[in-house]
């Protein structure tokens, strides 16, 4: 009987299944890469907003405090996006012809909210309550950055699972006084002092955070 294969039949065969190895292994990395990418996660990027509003000079320059512009955020399930109302309290007495303001004129006017684009927005399939966290004392910076430092606000953190489960499994660290909690600089606040540390774990046990509680699916996926 003739010799179906050839003698470097086995040699291609291997080379193939090798090739096939390598190339699972880089699609692997490729999507992790991309994955924790600044093109997936979103962080730093800029959305185009009906008006150009400026954290850094609204609650860094001004120091104006985060619910003022965001009414439900220790409230509700929602921090609450700022309504034209709100924006005319003060810009119907100051910068009350300025170009750049001209949308929030038209919609008070015309009676129509400006539309607002969220740059820190969770998937659909993730429940996320504000005013619960508020309520525990994690501040706004965790999540969000120093926005007072922000001239356009740019998304400070990737909100994946992993991320969140961090913060879950380790809450005392995170912790601060509730009243505090739109402060944004904590650079004087030692995480590591024995007075902060015994105030996270006090309040870990306070509030019933326990870690093996935290990190129920149902938590956040109900």
């Amino acid at each position: 009987m003739p010799q179906i294969f050839t003698a470097s039949a086995d040699t291609r065969l291997r080379a193939v299944g090798l090739v096939i190895v390598l190339l699972i292994f880089v699609a692997a990395l490729f999507v992790g890469g991309e994955m924790d990418s600044t093109y997936a996660t979103l962080v730093g990027w800029v959305k185009d907003q009906p008006v150009p509003f400026s954290h850094k000079h609204h609650a860094g320059e001004l120091g104006i405090d985060c619910r003022y512009c965001h009414t439900t955020v220790d409230v509700g399930p929602e921090a609450g996006l700022p309504s034209t109302h709100i924006c005319m309290t003060c810009h119907s007495q100051v910068w009350t012809g300025a170009p750049m303001l001209a949308p929030v004129r038209e919609s008070l006017a015309n009676n129509t909210p400006l539309q607002w684009q969220r740059v820190a927005r969770l998937p659909d399939y993730v429940y996320f309550n504000h005013s619960i966290h508020i309520a525990r004392g994690v501040p706004c910076v965790t999540c969000h950055g120093r926005v007072d430092q922000m001239p356009l606000m740019t998304r400070a953190q990737p909100f994946q699972m992993r991320w969140c489960l961090d913060c879950h499994r380790n809450p005392a660290p995170h912790l601060r006084p509730p009243s505090k909690v739109t402060q944004m600089d904590w650079s004087g606040w030692d995480e590591n002092s024995k007075e902060h540390k015994a105030y996270g774990e006090r309040m870990v046990t306070v509030y019933g955070l326990q870690p093996d509680k935290l990190d129920d699916c149902n938590i956040c996926h109900r």
